[in-house]
């Protein structure tokens, strides 16, 4: 008898149903696994027998063959161990066909039997989603993440032995209730906010309108104004995650990291790569394909400090995501798409000493030093970044004699930018979340703009020798100001504060 078992593997951003096929024939004992395997899957011959045995379950005596179908499809991991126990006690007459029908099961087996948790659980269970299966078998350590999917149950395994009596319906695993993973709360990590900060106002408005309508960010300026902090505070005014986001980030985040992730991410990511990362590890790839820093920092913050440390070939990468908010991955067997929807906040020094412009220090480099530095930054990039701030260090006296408002101006600040998030929401319905979304082509027909304000507008972009997509991204941050105050319509003040933002002047 051939048994049958589904389990899933990862494939990109998504999965792909795998059939374990089970038989025996007469013959040496023995336990041959094909259909394409890495070595963890071969290795995971050994750690069955085990857990079999060990679980007090008979492992049959015979030749038995596993095969992991598609054949053509290269597979690895461990999340085979459980299909391939089942599948084998399947053929032996411990459980029937009937038993493990309509459901999908992962797992890595321990020695003793347990499940142990795997990466990409979420992943395994929308696949089952998609296949419209009823049930997903996962480690107890993995159920809370699988069970963001809904329109499946998931069961929470703890051992073989436990999902077996299950099977045969001697005792029963009670499918995991979501009611326990809606309410959890954020945890900000005490990241600082935008009252730990000392002057600046000029950045921290610039900070507000990049959150309020997602619009990239440059900040320049020497070491010590406090471009980092400004940077990092960032994160404490991002509106929590909807349950959608949650599902997309936690996908993303359990292919991509090192570690395996038990649990939903519930955190707008805030992801900060050094400058010495590899191109690969920052906009994805590798022998087995995943998602990289900027992928990983979809519907979040991908910061970059000291943007021009940066080697050329990564940051010329990061214009398509920019662009199409996702970046495409070739490979030889194929091309995987992985969404890489950020807000881009960057920091760089204007010179190689850094004290270009400094009042207090002088610039110790010679102009071909300051012109190559500064000639890292493509004309190209630069174009992509909606805001370019000029941050400059704050003097000590002021420091020493700042008294601090009785009146929180994060609280203000978020209060604004919700208000701007729900104009937004009632503008653009279901067709875009954020005016930074809103396709050139279609920002004439969306964006009320008075006519004194287009007037100005042409004037000025004629003046500033502004390209076709700085002239859109300044009627995008104007609207952004615009919502911020409340105002219908985009007027003369929106505008000129708008080209604030473009006067490209990082030195």
């Amino acid at each position: 008898m051939i048994s049958r078992v589904i389990s899933a593997t990862p494939y990109g951003f998504s999965g792909q149903i795998i059939e374990v096929e089970g038989d025996m024939s007469k013959g040496l004992p023995s336990l041959q696994i094909v259909g394409m395997g890495n070595k963890a899957i071969d290795e995971s011959r050994d750690r069955v027998r085990s857990a079999i045995k060990n679980s007090s379950l008979d492992f049959p005596k015979g030749k038995i063959i596993i095969n992991l179908a598609p054949a053509e499809l290269p597979k690895d991991g461990s999340h085979f161990d459980l299909p391939i126990a089942l599948s084998i006690l399947c053929i032996s007459g411990a459980l029937n066909q009937s038993d493990v029908s309509n459901a999908v099961f992962a797992g890595e087996l321990a020695l003793d039997g347990s499940l142990r948790p795997i990466r990409s659980a979420i992943i395994t269970a929308e696949v089952a989603k998609n296949q419209k299966i009823k049930s997903i078998y996962v480690s107890a350590q993995n159920a809370e993440q699988a069970a963001l999917v809904t329109g499946v149950d998931v069961f929470p395994v703890e051992n073989l032995k436990s999902l077996f009596l299950h099977l045969k319906k001697e005792k029963i695993i009670k499918p995991i209730d979501r009611s326990s993973i809606k309410n959890i709360s954020r945890n900000h990590k005490n990241t600082p906010t935008i009252d730990d900060i000392y002057g600046q106002e000029q950045a921290k408005r610039a900070i507000q309108i990049a959150v309020a309508g997602r619009h990239n960010i440059l900040l320049s300026g020497p070491p010590g104004s406090g471009k980092t902090m400004l940077a990092k505070s960032l994160k404490n005014l991002l509106p929590a995650l909807s349950e959608d986001e949650i599902v997309e980030v936690t996908k993303l985040h359990s292919l991509g990291e090192h570690t395996i992730i038990n649990n939903p991410i519930i955190d707008r990511p805030f992801r900060s790569p050094h400058h010495t990362a590899s191109r690969a590890s920052i906009i994805g790839g590798g022998s087995k394909v995943q998602p990289g820093e900027i992928s990983l920092a979809h519907r979040g913050v991908l910061f970059l400090d000291e943007l021009l440390e940066y080697p050329r070939t990564v940051l010329e990468s990061l214009r398509q995501p920019l662009e199409d908010h996702e970046i495409t991955v070739s490979r030889a067997n194929g091309k995987f798409n992985f969404p890489a929807n950020f807000l881009l906040v960057a920091t760089m020094n204007p010179c190689p000493c850094g004290f270009l412009g400094d009042p207090e220090k002088t610039c110790i480099c010679s102009q071909n030093q300051i012109l190559n530095y500064q000639k890292r930054l493509s004309g190209p990039l630069l174009d992509r970044i909606d805001l370019t701030v000029s941050v400059s260090r704050v003097p000590h006296e002021k420091l020493l004699n700042n008294k601090m408002s009785t009146k929180s101006q994060q609280e203000t600040f978020l209060s604004e930018i919700h208000k701007a998030y729900s104009i937004q929401r009632d503008r653009y319905k279901c067709s875009y979340k954020y005016n930074n979304d809103i396709p050139s082509s279609n920002v004439d027909k969306i964006t009320s703009i008075s006519e004194s304000a287009k007037t100005f507008l042409t004037n000025a972009a004629r003046k500033l020798d502004l390209s076709t997509r700085s002239y859109f991204k300044v009627i995008k941050v104007s609207r952004t100001i615009a919502d911020l105050e409340g105002s219908t319509s985009i007027e003369i003040p929106h505008i000129a504060e708008s080209l604030q933002y473009r006067q490209i002047n990082i030195g």
